[in-house]
């Protein structure tokens, strides 16, 4: 029992080091990422404890970029993801997935705006959501494609490196 434990422990440390560096890998790049494609898949293999990944990643993200107005709204839109993912996780659908992401991507200014609309008021929130618009039409884009293209081969290997079997 204790090994397994440490075997997922362990997995679970990977997968939160394959999200920030995804992150950080892909920040040169106007709104395409992974980690939403990720947290989604990671969803879908480890279920609840997702979770432990998830605000591992925030608390990284918080060293390297510092723990600005922004780092609290990663506490709780990538778990509004994937509370999402765990939703629908009986979907196997490769374009529900994408849809789903690309509509997340899409709704991610807004969902940063919250924090905005509490410090500042519906004024702040709003002009931070309007001036990220643009933005947030390439991260629907983006995460659209970037989950099409990817989804099925990552969540085979996912579930082999989670759990030893193939996923659908």
């Amino acid at each position: 029992m204790a090994k397994q434990n440490a075997r997922e422990l362990a997995i679970l440390g990977l997968f939160t080091a394959i999200l920030f560096l995804g992150q950080v890998f892909l920040a040169v790049l106007p709104n395409i990422e992974v980690v939403s494609l990720l947290i989604i898949l990671y969803t879908l293999t480890c279920g609840r404890k997702v979770f432990l990944v998830i605000y591992a990643f925030v608390l990284l993200e918080g060293f390297c970029y510092g723990f600005g107005i922004w780092w609290f709204s990663y506490l709780y839109i990538w778990s509004i993801l994937a509370l999402l993912a765990h939703i629908f996780r009986k979907n196997s659908s490769v374009l529900f997935w994408s849809i789903l992401s690309g509509f997340f991507g899409l709704a991610f200014g807004a969902l940063c705006a919250l924090p905005y609309l509490a410090a500042g008021g519906i004024g702040a929130a709003i002009a931070y959501w309007t001036s990220g618009l643009l933005f947030d039409v390439t991260h629907c884009v983006g995460n659209f494609i970037v989950c099409l293209v990817l989804f099925r081969p990552l969540r085979s290997l996912l579930a082999w490196l989670y759990t030893g079997q193939h996923a659908l």
